[in-house]
């Protein structure tokens, strides 16, 4: 029943997808000699009409190819309209091929030809995404369903419910959970039993959908659990356990069909690349115009109360582990290390100029960091970059330190506008750095900026 519902939804998609196409097809030959024709020759519409057929034929193909009329509870919608893209570029270099061979003879207009194409794209995407809502606000009141089960354990099987929780709009009823405890993640569903009573539940339930979440260290019978579920007419869905796995920004995507589990990467790829490097170049030099006349006071300062140099050069590992020279406005006496070695500044410090304990106890030392923002070396927002010796004593005191190296390093950050500044918990701080990286959008950049400047520039941990 579900499979005939299934087909007469596809024949119903195609027919009305078909259908917007030939309108496109016709409306660019209407807007392109009747709205915009500028009082010329109007090419006989019969030279167009005919090519209705060759253009149904192929954008049918097209569509069908392209997998366009699958069902779409749990994918991306927006995938769904590149796919739409695609299949209107592939038309429209067939339409255009068609043309210069067989029908030569014929002047067609490349505008009416470009005008379709947009159109076709524009039109395509828009009836699907109202088909989706349409079908969203009928799932949300209960029509359109389809009943599910869950299989597995653990943080993976919690994860699915919840999300199936949250989106009634996916029309997904779960009836319950097979798992090897009655009770823990599977609160919320009936639990149905143990895994090994899978073919028993299939066969006394109406079930559409089997979906598979267990921890990674219950993989081992994932072969025993497919056995269970043997020819039922079923959908089985498996969710990877990335949440044991996945050190960092985990995800999935597709390569030439076979998909791609990544455990860790970087967000930095990309748009995302550009995006954050535009926003710091224009903040940045918005930033350091603004501050250019406290700068230049401060330098002064500097240069009459403790003499040269004025700004303070020091080694630090910034974005997959390169090293750069961070700037500061110098505030300690000259090779104030030349007999500790690096060490931690502590309150009380007496290494410090006269200047020195205002600048750092209101972080206007960090301003010449701007520069470096400029120059690339790091960003407005990231994790604060270490010298390189303590970068080894960390990396051995803390596990998945140098994963926070995955992201540009920052003049403000997450762990610092939460108080883990300066000699402070290290583990804290990585944990902080972490859930940034993790979280990273333009949006979040914003969000610490802004808390940044509400809380001011003074810390109690900076010394």
């Amino acid at each position: 029943m579900l499979k005939a519902h299934s087909r007469v939804f596809e024949h119903l998609a195609l027919a009305t997808d078909l259908t917007l196409v030939a309108g496109c097809w016709l409306g660019a030959y209407w807007l392109r000699f009747h709205v915009f024709g500028g009082g010329g020759d109007i090419p006989p519409f019969r030279d167009y009409a005919l090519q209705l057929v060759p253009i149904l034929i192929v954008w049918g193909i097209a569509y069908k190819v392209l997998d366009l009329y699958r069902p779409l509870r749990l994918g991306s919608h927006l995938s769904e309209w590149f796919d739409v893209a695609k299949a209107s570029t592939l038309g429209v270099l067939v339409l255009i091929t068609s043309m210069t061979f067989l029908f030569h003879g014929y002047p067609y207009s490349r505008l009416v030809i470009a005008g379709f194409w947009v159109v076709s794209i524009v039109m395509g995407s828009f009836s699907r995404a109202a088909f989706r809502e349409a079908l969203r606000i009928a799932r949300r009141n209960g029509y359109n369903q389809r009943y599910a089960v869950v299989v597995g354990g653990g943080e993976p099987a919690a994860e699915v419910l919840r999300l199936i929780k949250r989106r009634p709009d996916a029309g997904i009823r779960v009836l319950g959970l097979l798992s090897d405890k009655p009770d823990g993640e599977g609160a919320g569903v009936p639990w149905l039993g143990g895994l090994e009573e899978i073919r028993g539940v299939l066969t006394s339930r109406s079930v559409d959908m089997v979906v598979i979440a267990l921890p990674h260290s219950e993989y081992s019978r994932l072969t025993a659990v497919l056995h269970e579920i043997g020819d039922e007419p079923v959908t089985i869905h498996l969710v990877p356990d990335l949440f044991s796995l996945a050190s960092l920004r985990g995800g999935v995507e597709e390569f030439e069909s076979v998909p791609f589990i990544h455990l860790r990467e970087s967000p930095l790829y990309g748009w995302n690349r550009v995006l954050k490097r535009g926003f710091d170049l224009v903040l940045g030099s918005m930033a350091l115009l603004v501050f250019s006349p406290l700068m230049a006071a401060i330098a002064v300062a500097i240069r009459v109360t403790s003499g040269p140099p004025v700004l303070y050069r020091q080694e630090r590992m910034g974005l997959d582990g390169h090293r750069f020279q961070m700037l500061k406005f110098r505030t300690m006496e000259p090779n104030a290390e030349a007999q500790t070695g690096p060490q931690w500044a502590t309150r009380d410090d007496p290494r410090r100029t006269r200047i020195g304990t205002f600048l750092r106890r209101t972080s206007f030392d960090e301003l010449p960091q701007l520069i470096n923002v400029l120059r690339g070396d790091m960003s407005l927002v990231g994790p604060r970059p270490e010298r390189p010796s303590f970068v080894e004593e960390f990396r051995r005191r803390v596990p998945g330190y140098m994963l926070r190296h995955k992201m540009k390093a920052g003049i403000t950050g997450w762990a610092q506008i939460n108080g883990w500044r300066g000699n402070t918990s290290i583990e804290k701080r990585i944990e902080y750095d972490l859930d940034y990286i993790a979280r990273w959008s333009l949006r979040f950049d914003l969000i610490i900026l802004l808390k940044t400047l509400w809380l001011g520039f003074h810390n109690r941990n900076a010394y």
